[in-house]
């Protein structure tokens, strides 16, 4: 499958004020997962927290499952970096596009960060995050659009 021709994401390099609420809310649970990580802390709970004040505190566990199948970190900046980081904008475009656009460009998003097994399985936890943030109300922008 062609991943060339995708867009990087309009967000690359952006300060966090200015992404949609949504993309904040599910930047900053990735970013306290991360964190949590680093400390040896259970990044499951750790980023569950923004997640229950939208009420969407079940989809840290996805959320988790999604983080851990590259098997190593992704690149993700720590919660208090005013803009977006690493691997940050490529996450959030696999997210969006796995909520809202058609699930070819959503595993072609998650290719580009991941060997195919591992995209496959991340893709599955990506639909389950965007279903619990779909039944919260959480609409992710339609990236292609």
């Amino acid at each position: 499958m062609a991943t060339h021709g995708l867009p990087t994401w309009p967000w690359t390099d952006v300060e966090i004020e200015s992404l949609p609420p949504p993309e904040a809310l599910l930047l900053e649970a990735m970013r306290r997962w991360a964190w949590a990580m680093q400390c040896g802390l259970a990044p499951a709970q750790a980023c569950q927290p923004p997640l229950v004040t939208e009420d969407a505190g079940d989809a840290a566990w996805p959320l988790d499952a999604l983080l851990r199948a590259k098997g190593e970190p992704f690149l993700i900046g720590s919660p208090l970096e005013p803009r977006l980081q690493g691997e940050e904008p490529a996450l959030l475009l696999a997210l969006s596009l796995s909520q809202r656009g058609p699930r070819r460009e959503a595993l072609a998003a998650f290719l580009r960060l991941l060997p195919q097994p591992r995209a496959y399985a991340a893709m599955s936890h990506a639909l389950v995050v965007g279903q619990m943030f779909r039944r919260a109300g959480l609409l992710l922008s339609q990236p292609l659009r």
